[in-house]
């Protein structure tokens, strides 16, 4: 793959310890690579917005995350409140237990809800694939794209599995390129993330991006 892969990664920090001078090293690194996007905190979005004003790299972060069941109506509000403080792209968890129980119209709600809140910002909708049968991971592909989300995406990172090259090929099957796959979860290395790219996915969510980039500047040396 001679296109660098910056273009296809979310330099992503969740952690609960992230602190300013954190961000503002993963926002560096978004600088000197040309990530597509920074993923951080809510709390930690003014501080992205300030450190990337003027450049081409977005800046994302969470809604309902990680566990995805508070309510849609606050899953909106955490939404409006993130655009408000300059985010241009949101990550979302679905309500998991919604997805068991196979309340698919309430799942398609509740997106709608977070879609129209972002008032046109890109919307991601994370499935946390590592819980739901085959069947479903579809239906909610087609309801995320239903309700007007750009992407759909494997994991939060946080949950017991991360992201699969089964899951990713059943998410952009489902998409059938009506929407795009962010595959997120355990990707740290360049032959991860380019198995992955080669699968479909077209948004990489990483906390190791620095490492992919140097790796892949070797492999092209």
């Amino acid at each position: 793959m001679n296109k660098s892969p910056a273009s296809f990664i979310d330099n992503t920090l969740l952690r609960a310890d992230a602190t300013d001078k954190s961000i503002r090293r993963l926002c560096r690194e978004a600088l000197d690579f040309g990530f597509v996007s920074v993923c951080v905190p809510p709390v930690h979005v003014p501080l992205a917005v300030d450190i990337l004003s003027g450049s081409a790299v977005a800046v994302g972060s969470v809604v309902g995350f990680p566990l995805g069941y508070v309510t849609p109506a606050s899953k909106a509000f955490e939404a409006e409140k993130l655009l408000q403080a300059g985010a241009d792209e949101i990550d979302m968890v679905i309500n998991i237990y919604f997805a068991l129980e196979k309340r698919f119209g309430e799942i398609g709600r509740e997106i709608r809800q977070v879609v129209d809140a972002s008032a046109g910002a890109l919307v991601k909708v994370i499935l946390e694939c590592c819980y739901l049968e085959n069947q479903t991971k579809e239906v909610l592909t087609k309801l995320a794209i239903e309700a007007g989300a750009s992407f759909v995406k494997t994991s939060t990172g946080f949950g017991p599995g991360g992201a699969t090259l089964e899951d990713v090929r059943l998410l952009v099957r489902a998409a059938a390129g009506r929407a795009g796959v962010k595959a997120a979860g355990g990707i740290r290395s360049w032959k991860n993330c380019h198995t992955f790219l080669e699968a479909g996915a077209t948004r990489i969510g990483t906390s190791n991006g620095t490492a992919i980039m140097k790796e892949w500047q070797g492999e092209m040396d």
